[in-house]
């Protein structure tokens, strides 16, 4: 009897412990997620807006029309990127293409492993087995795995020295015998997914009636890419298979998907170092020879904003930048985050109004000096007279008085680039929520489909640049010594104006949303 009761109990403290309730929990033991703002950036709450000009436009500028629009909360840098941030990303390339070159060159395997974040055993899918990692198939390895940041090294190292020396200009092309790297090197190789592509409906071969139409005619093909000569045979093509099933009465759950995601991956090769140049290029009869020499890589001239980067590099050292995160994210066993990215063109100005709803400018009012007659802004002030504001070119990126939102030189000393495509009917044909217009341009459409929305006004240009409607652009191929950009990321939640209500349960009650 004994016994039965022990063996009853036990059964019951089981039974007990089982997380089967027969109701509807939602999944369980998930971790309580509270967003925190990226470093250097401000948080910018959901609001609306009217997005456009404030003031009279240009004649025959075909920008008067303004709507409003909602934009969802994000985060943005409180400056623009600076050149010691850029940098950043410029000598995580360098030491990714060194790291490579010292694994694959270097004599003793050992050695060559302590550059390799490898496993002692793993599963390769390709033959679908277990298998122990061999230290001398170099090739397969640098494949499989990802190079270990934690071992250091130097470019002075006399046993790294040979391994890396064509990272170096040749001794044909050296100014004074200097070594110095040879930035035609510094090619970063990144993905991203064509989300646009893949949300398209496509063409599937629906089964009516549970048999297959044998007159209709699939393509399995995604697109015939076209050159210069050859135009695309067809739209592109999204969700192209039918994963939909028939019941017996000829019902369709019409279901889509795709047949090869492998398509909406994109993958990409770019050289990230900056035009230095492009001070030179862009004025003629003008002697800016120093800012050419020292601007990008002098330590004066860490804090001040990079210039003489395109639209595509832009791109991507946002894309780098959510690696770095998410990377250290994932090794700390913590969630991913959205994206960095560039801004839209209706989410940059929505920040430059800092919530002051038709103020002409980001510090609030319709005047572009304050009370006491100084410029609150780096710009061209007067005909020949560019350091009236405090600075003859660009200046710090913190310079000034912030907006609303805590932002810096939102108007004024480098112009941004933005994720926009430029077109003239953009506010007429986009959303009013989140609105948003974008154009991925190949290399041989015409160069009106490569123009990309820049905003904010520059160092050279006049203070009707720096209002917070005025757009304008610039192709997205090219640099200039007046354009710069910031970053951007969505936030998880809601999105109000108290940030210390967006993380864990939110809101007890409809009350308090605001």
């Amino acid at each position: 009897m004994k016994k039965l009761l022990i063996v009853g109990l036990i059964s019951l403290m089981l039974g007990s412990c089982s997380t089967r309730s027969g109701h509807l929990t939602g999944v369980q033991g998930r971790e309580v997620y509270y967003p925190e703002v990226p470093l250097g950036m401000v948080y910018i709450p959901h609001g609306s807006y009217i997005m456009g000009q404030n003031d009279e436009d240009v004649p025959f500028m075909h920008q008067t029309i303004s709507k409003t629009v909602t934009i969802s909360a994000f985060y943005m840098d409180q400056t623009e990127i600076t050149n010691n941030e850029y940098r950043q990303f410029v000598h995580w390339v360098r030491d990714s293409i060194a790291r490579k070159m010292i694994y694959e060159n270097i004599e003793e395997d050992k050695e060559a492993d302590r550059f390799l974040n490898y496993q002692d055993e793993y599963y390769d899918e390709g033959i679908m087995e277990w298998v122990e990692y061999e230290s001398s198939d170099r090739f397969q390895n640098i494949e499989k795995f990802s190079l270990n940041w934690d071992r250091e090294f130097s470019y002075e190292d006399p046993m790294l020295v040979p391994l890396l020396s064509e990272m170096y200009y040749p001794s044909a092309q050296r100014f004074y015998k200097r070594k110095e790297i040879d930035i035609r090197k510094l090619n970063f190789k990144y993905y991203w997914i064509d989300l646009v592509e893949a949300a398209r409906k496509g063409k599937v071969n629906i089964k009516p009636n549970g048999y297959n139409n044998q007159g209709v005619k699939t393509d399995l093909d995604h697109r015939t890419l076209r050159s210069a000569e050859h135009p695309f045979t067809e739209e592109p093509r999204g969700r192209d298979e039918d994963l939909g099933k028939i019941n017996k009465i000829g019902q369709n759950n019409a279901i889509r998907g795709h047949k090869d995601r492998q398509r909406f991956v994109i993958d990409e090769t770019i050289n990230v170092y900056p035009d230095t140049l492009v001070w030179i290029r862009d004025f003629t009869y003008a002697f800016n020879d120093p800012m050419t020499k020292m601007y990008f890589w002098h330590p004066s001239y860490d804090n001040y904003p990079v210039v003489g980067v395109t639209w595509p590099q832009a791109k991507a050292f946002n894309i780098w930048r959510t690696q770095l995160l998410n990377g250290w994210l994932e090794s700390m066993g913590e969630m991913y985050v959205h994206d960095f990215r560039l801004p839209s063109e209706a989410e940059w100005e929505r920040a430059s109004r800092g919530d002051l709803d038709l103020s002409a400018y980001p510090w609030g009012g319709p005047y572009i000096r304050n009370t006491a007659g100084c410029f609150l802004g780096n710009f061209k002030p007067m005909r020949g007279r560019y350091e009236q504001d405090g600075g003859s070119q660009t200046v710090k990126a913190y310079s000034y008085n912030p907006n609303g939102f805590g932002l810096y030189c939102m108007a004024g000393n480098v112009s941004e680039w933005c994720e926009t495509a430029y077109d003239e009917s953009m506010y007429e044909l986009s959303h009013d929520q989140n609105s948003e217009y974008r154009y991925n341009a190949l290399d041989w459409d015409p160069p009106a489909m490569k123009r990309k929305v820049i905003r904010g006004g520059s160092w050279k240009d006049i203070g009707y640049y720096l209002q917070n409607g005025t757009r304008t652009y610039e192709y997205r191929d090219t640099a200039k010594s007046y354009i710069g950009f910031r970053s951007v990321a969505s936030h998880l939640g809601r999105g109000g104006k108290d940030f210390s209500k967006e993380g864990g349960e939110e809101l007890d009650q409809d009350l308090q949303l605001r």
